[in-house]
């Protein structure tokens, strides 16, 4: 699979170690292994290969895979999430906890701690005083995938459509092409998520590299409201406006 290919891999994640099931997108596997949740929507990953989202292991595994074909692959830590640090597991006093940590009083043990911008796990609390560790749960673990790509995106307007679900969780954009130009009709409720301005820079580069459009073109449309209607984003009227962002 080249750079950029769009594709939905099912996959079970396990600790090699102890075959304890991490991950997985496969219902069946989740109710074998008592992880099942009644809440989750099980169902293939969508992935851009070579985009950097996954770890190292499993990215360079996808980029050799073919479809429709089930692989075994076992990724050692330093391709995964590194060795353990020894470093990374601090002891924090009472007076320390008492600057940095919001609630010390309602820690956990087992549970996360955000300290100066970086989440560790407390493992030990104790007189006021609190182990954590910073390191990645999984770090020093060796990782068993076991997975299966079930589709690559090969029409552009599909490829264009699962970018922009990808990027924003939505599938309620229009999409329009004109040769390798596109232009993209934003539902008018994403205009007022803040997020969107840098989710859009993200997503430009992604249509550029997987779809290869040459103009993106994001319309906004905003159409005139009835007296009295409320918009349910702003709390007031707004007349209508039609314009394009040309990147």
């Amino acid at each position: 699979m080249d750079d950029g290919t769009i594709l939905y891999v099912d996959y079970d994640l396990f600790n090699a170690g102890n075959e304890e099931l991490i991950e997985t997108t496969r219902e069946e596997t989740a109710k074998k292994h008592d992880k099942h949740e009644e809440s989750r929507t099980y169902e293939p990953l969508c992935v851009t290969v070579g985009e950097g989202r996954l770890i190292e292991g499993f990215e360079e595994s996808l980029s050799e895979a073919e479809a429709e074909k089930d692989y075994e692959i076992d990724i050692p830590p330093v391709k995964a999430y590194g060795e353990r640090d020894s470093n990374a597991v601090e002891m924090l006093g009472p007076q320390q906890l008492a600057r940095q940590v919001k609630d010390p009083d309602n820690l956990q043990v087992g549970g996360p701690v955000e300290i100066g911008g970086r989440t560790g796990t407390l493992v030990m609390f104790r007189a006021g005083r609190a182990r954590i560790d910073f390191n990645h749960a999984l770090a020093g673990k060796t990782l068993r995938y076991n997975y299966r790509i079930t589709k690559v995106v090969e029409d552009k307007g599909e490829q264009v459509e699962t970018l922009l679900k990808m990027t924003t969780g939505s599938d309620d954009f229009e999409v329009e092409f004109d040769g390798d130009d596109v232009t993209i009709t934003i539902p008018e409720y994403l205009g007022y998520d803040q997020q969107w301005g840098m989710a859009k820079f993200q997503l430009i580069r992604s249509l550029r590299d997987s779809v290869g459009v040459q103009t993106i073109i994001f319309r906004d449309v905003h159409p005139i409201r009835e007296v009295g209607e409320i918009d349910e984003h702003e709390g007031h009227d707004h007349e209508g406006h039609d314009h394009g962002e040309e990147e």
